[in-house]
């Protein structure tokens, strides 16, 4: 199967959901006061202007180095950033399912102070058992997210070989592909995760190197310079 010339991944704009959560987090509360499902939290208008740079850099982009085909979780404050940073410029988009943010289940909504009181024996296998394969009743591990990202991946490459393939996801997502893309095993990837916030509306991307995709850009934020960022996404008490 022929690779990709280039691929990229924009996390997306900043949602209300992340303000909500930083601010439950910061004040000590247990519980995120979101009244939407996680699937339909929209942008803040700083998370809209976040979007609009992307879509100042993508019109930047030389005719070759353009992406030719966009992929996009189908939660409202993705689409809303592939609309925003992508409309007018001829880039077809197909929305998929796999590329949704990783499900909490019963931690959903909770922060980590809040899964600490109401779920305290979850909170004890979180710990233990880690990022990588806990899975909280109801929802899903870093690991399920990689099988549903391994299969997206076999039909990208599928569908367009050779081609410019941009992502538009979550925290996690962006994560989860460089991971997949860069061969990297449990510990670099928790490494990784411990160091790294991705700051909304950031641009990670590979580049096509002797038949291998090769790490070009990663949590990039340079086309973000009249817009400040948020670095932290919370719509439950994992991400």
């Amino acid at each position: 199967m022929a690779e990709l010339s280039w691929l990229g991944v924009v996390r997306h704009g900043q949602s209300v959901g992340n303000v909500r959560a930083e601010a439950a987090e910061r004040g000590g509360l247990e519980v995120i006061d979101l009244a939407e499902r996680d699937a339909d939290v929209p942008l803040t208008g700083l998370g809209r202007e976040q979007a609009a740079a992307v879509g100042q850099w993508v019109r930047g982009l030389p005719a070759d180095e353009t992406p030719e085909f966009a992929v996009v979780s189908p939660y409202l404050r993705t689409r809303e950033t592939a609309m925003i940073a992508l409309g007018g410029t001829g880039i077809p988009i197909r929305y998929d399912e796999r590329l949704r943010d990783r499900e909490l289940g019963v931690l959903d909504l909770l922060t980590n102070r809040g899964v600490a009181a109401r779920l305290p024996q979850e909170a004890v296998r979180r710990q233990r058992l880690g990022k990588m394969y806990y899975r909280p009743p109801g929802g899903e591990s870093w690991s399920d997210v990689l099988l549903r990202l391994r299969s997206l991946m076999r039909d990208v490459r599928a569908d367009h070989p050779g081609g410019r393939v941009l992502l538009v996801g979550h925290e996690a997502i962006v994560m989860l592909v460089r991971y997949l893309v860069e061969g990297l095993d449990e510990e670099a990837l928790m490494a990784l995760s411990r160091s790294t916030a991705m700051a909304n509306c950031s641009v990670s991307s590979w580049v096509n190197a002797g038949g291998v995709l090769r790490p070009e850009l990663f949590n990039h934020v340079g086309h973000l310079r009249t817009a400040a960022t948020t670095t932290q996404e919370f719509v439950g008490a994992d991400d």
